[in-house]
């Protein structure tokens, strides 16, 4: 499951990084909000999938704050989104609860921030 959740986060992290890269290069003018959204959402999937990756008390804080602040950021982008089309013209990964994405956005921190918890480093005894 480890493996599985690692890898769905490094093809986000590379389709979102992506998505932000061409959406701010060719028409940044057209949505500002909506690509520079998406380049933190690239931004924090990076950061996610690093954390889970490295492991250890370091990897896992940064999981741990990566997975916060995406789950937070889908959360308030998704309702935004909704309640004011003007301000998204064109959708970013978070539009809709992403919608755009099989709502894997929605789901995916829920599920890094449940495997963050239920892999949490025991004490050893002395």
């Amino acid at each position: 499951m480890g493996r599985v959740l690692l890898l769905v986060y490094g093809t986000f992290a590379l389709s979102a990084s992506a998505r932000a890269l061409v959406q701010i290069t060719t028409h940044f003018g057209e949505a500002p909000l909506a690509y520079l959204l998406s380049g933190l959402a690239g931004l924090v999937y990076i950061a996610a999938t690093v954390g889970l990756a490295v492991g250890g008390v370091r990897g896992r804080l940064i999981a741990l704050v990566s997975c916060t602040i995406e789950l937070i950021g889908v959360l308030v982008v998704g309702t935004l989104s909704i309640a004011d089309r003007v301000a998204f013209p064109d959708a970013t990964v978070w539009s809709r609860f992403g919608s755009g994405y099989g709502y894997v956005p929605l789901v995916l921190p829920f599920i890094g921030l449940w495997w963050i918890w239920r892999h949490k480093p025991q004490p050893t005894d002395s």
